[in-house]
């Protein structure tokens, strides 16, 4: 094993089962880092344009970064990719845990999986061997069992598994792979991507350790962040609660959805707070790999509706999402919600999204009871929610129809359905909203994914800290939260490249570790005489590679918008008197694509910019000259 990967990139066509390895060198591994870089690159360089996302020439890529599995919080991530059924764009999403430090352990940095097979198998990926299983027992069953069941069939409780249940293989077009049973690559529909191929899941487990230059430096840079974290932390209290605390501030603000993105001042917003089932019902935080962060809830619920802690807790997102976006304040149907599309294996935000939205066109009679099979779907209806959640997993009545997602399922029912229709490019939106946030509605309009939170910017979240940080970049003065113009596109130009590097190197947003501790950390994993400049052209080529692929697509400057909604105030509340301006968001979005050097009537990157980001062969792959 090399400093920091591995050198083997696993190839499996389930097709007719041939197993390679292929052995790039270390340019591959510095010019694209891992992640996003890997993923971006073999869409481009193996897929054909328009092809189709649940069809057999999809890939469908898992891929560590050159941090992933190094001994310190936040290295425990990984990420799937592959073109998104959802959206027909880039797709990917991140997962942290302990499957990817597994993966490198075992002896691979990346997976790339081709084909589909015949019946349904899973991948036993171990110490250099890969091998692959009959898994038409474990078709149908939820993730639970069928851990449980390759656990059992392997004989060894230390072997991780990367899965879909249900959701994944009916081809719901919004569900995500689970590894660890909780820790989720949730967005774009990468486990309808899965259950497309035939693949129930991939169970790994390696004895390799992986090897860091500078195993002192990692150590030193370990003390500093464990004697700083409880007051670094960001969201404050994370380490404690996990997200999803505060939401009476998020809701004061506007910044909590209800109804749909339609309306303001969810009159509970305590009621659906993570303090609220800490106070209640109790549950532990657990963690990733290295990291003494330990954010993620495990919740445990007796009763009526019992909820099982091996599944997790429900995060801000899901919160939201199940709760205020659907106007419901009832903290166990929340919880149940979570753990059924954890069981399931759907994305919490798209699945509350597509429910939100059911449930406004329910209240407009575009939906009725003849529609939903007799459920009096209506906001603030949480037994309506729940069946719904099962009947999507199952692609059963008005379930057949959401699991499309928001955008399909508007389309199928008109044009009064599709004004209601929250999403960008076909990704239902996250629970942040941009109408008080602008900079972070410019990143929902042009992320390569989709609307995102994730690989975004939220104007209303920086301190004094992140402006420190940015001021190693350059940026000396500090814009105003509610600020939208050049300077604040300029600030977002280079927050997107960072995050973006993040989802190559594979490093979690929640450590605190500053732009100048990553070059830090990059090199004692590496060796490599890395820099801050060279991080962010990481970051930077990598938007391009996403980007290129879109055009390539078929996605143009039109597709970088927001929904109608949110050029509309609230009704009431902090956001009645204000919205995003189109005109604005306009002018924002021209400036950054000419920051980015960028076509300003297409979107599209220049050839030039390319060749200055040395990917110039991505040019050729779109007929860019």
């Amino acid at each position: 094993m090399a400093f920091g990967y591995t050198g083997n990139i696993l190839r499996v066509n389930l097709s007719d089962e041939r197993i390679l390895v292929e052995t790039p060198d270390e340019k591959f591994y510095r010019r694209y880092f891992g992640g996003r870089g890997f993923i971006a690159y073999y869409l481009l360089q193996e897929t054909k344009p328009n092809v189709d996302p649940l069809g057999p020439e999809n890939l469908l890529i898992f891929a560590t970064g050159v941090l992933t599995g190094a001994p310190f919080p936040g290295s425990g991530r990984h990420s799937v990719g592959a073109k998104s059924p959802l959206t027909g764009c880039y797709g990917e999403a991140e997962a942290s845990g302990f499957w990817g430090t597994e993966l490198k352990r075992a002896g691979f940095d990346a997976i790339i999986v081709q084909g589909k097979a015949k019946n349904p198998v899973y991948l036993w990926v171990h110490d250099g061997r890969v091998e692959c299983k009959d898994a038409k027992s474990l078709w149908g069953k939820d993730i639970g069992e069928s851990h449980d069941l390759i656990l059992q069939e392997l004989n060894d409780e230390a072997v991780r598994t990367a899965q879909i249940g249900p959701g994944g293989e009916r081809l719901v077009r919004y569900a995500c792979v689970i590894n660890d049973l909780h820790h989720v690559a949730g967005r774009t529909g990468m486990g309808a991507v899965m259950g497309s191929k035939n693949l129930k899941a991939i169970a790994v487990k390696g004895r390799e350790t992986v090897k860091v230059v500078d195993p002192q430096k990692i150590r030193e840079m370990m003390v500093w962040f464990n004697e700083n974290m409880p007051k670094l932390a960001r969201p404050p209290g994370v380490n404690t609660l996990g997200t999803g605390a505060g939401m009476d501030g998020h809701a004061k603000s506007g910044n909590l959805p209800y109804h749909n993105f339609r309306d303001g001042n969810f009159p509970n917003p305590d009621a659906i707070s993570a303090g609220s089932i800490k106070k209640t019902y109790g549950y532990e935080m657990s963690t990733c790999l290295a990291c003494t962060v330990k954010c993620k809830k495990l919740v445990k619920i007796e009763g009526k509706l019992s909820v099982d802690s091996r599944y997790g807790g429900p995060e801000f997102e899901t919160l939201a999402a199940f709760g205020s976006d659907c106007g419901i304040d009832d903290i166990v149907a929340i919880c149940k919600a979570n753990e059924l599309c954890q069981r399931y294996t759907m994305d919490t935000i798209s699945t509350g999204a597509t429910i939100a939205f059911a449930m406004e066109c329910f209240e407009k009679g575009i939906l009725t009871k003849k529609d939903t099979g007799g459920i009096e779907l209506n906001f603030g209806n949480a037994n309506a929610m729940l069946e719904v959640v099962r009947l999507i997993s199952l692609r059963e009545g008005i379930g057949n129809l959401l699991a499309e997602g928001v955008k399909r399922a508007a389309e199928k029912l008109g044009p009064e359905a599709e004004k209601l229709a929250v999403h960008v490019k076909g990704l239902e939106v996250p629970m942040h909203d941009p109408r008080l946030k602008k900079a972070l509605g410019l990143g929902y309009a042009t992320s390569p994914t989709g609307a995102d939170h994730n690989h975004n910017m939220h104007d209303t979240g920086l301190d004094e800290r992140s402006w420190e940080d940015f001021r190693s970049l350059g940026i000396l003065d500090q814009v105003p939260a509610n600020d939208f113009g050049p300077a604040k596109v300029r600030l977002f130009k280079h927050y997107s490249n960072w995050r973006s590097l993040n989802n190559c190197l594979e490093l979690c947003n929640f450590p605190p570790w500053s732009y100048e501790q990553r070059v830090q950390l990059v090199r004692a994993v590496t060796g490599w005489n890395t820099t801050a400049i060279e991080l962010s052209r990481v970051g930077e080529r990598t938007l391009n590679m996403t980007r290129v692929f879109n055009f390539r697509e078929g996605f143009t400057v039109k597709d970088d918008w927001l929904p109608d909604r949110f050029f509309h105030p609230h009704n009431v509340g902090a956001l009645s008197k204000t919205a995003v301006d189109p005109d604005q968001l306009r002018e924002a979005r021209r400036i950054y694509y000419k920051m980015m050097q960028w076509n300003e009537d297409t979107g599209t990157p220049r050839r030039e910019a390319l060749e200055e980001l040395d990917i110039g062969w991505v040019a050729n792959k779109a007929g860019i000259v």
